[in-house]
């Protein structure tokens, strides 16, 4: 059976990873960030995401999970938006990271 905690973490790590992109153009005209440091950290942060939510079969990736919710928030130093952003996806990713593990908990149960 499907891991929910995995699934749902996945999901929002994915669609985390099309926002962040989104905001590497932002950053180079809104905020003007160099061009260089602009895609350095969207596109390293998108790919953060992505190799992330390929990685949460393992334990310890949930812990990145975490890590990049806060390199999203610290984001919002350059893109003021993106404070508000980075504690919407962080409180998604909590939200699929807690329910998650608990309906991976109770389909055990239900199991046994």
């Amino acid at each position: 059976m499907r891991s929910a905690q995995r699934s749902l973490c996945a999901a929002m790590l994915v669609l985390q990873a099309v926002v962040i992109g989104l905001t590497t153009p932002v950053m180079i005209s809104v905020a003007d960030v160099g061009v260089g440091t602009a895609v350095a950290i969207g596109l390293g942060l998108t790919a953060a995401c992505l190799v992330t939510a390929g990685l949460l079969r393992r334990s310890w990736a949930y812990g990145l999970g975490w890590v990049i919710q806060v390199a999203a928030t610290a984001l919002g130093f350059l893109i003021p938006l993106m404070f508000f952003l980075g504690v919407l996806f962080g409180a998604l990713w909590a939200v699929a990271y807690f329910l998650g593990g608990r309906i991976d908990t109770e389909r055990a149960a239900l199991a046994r």
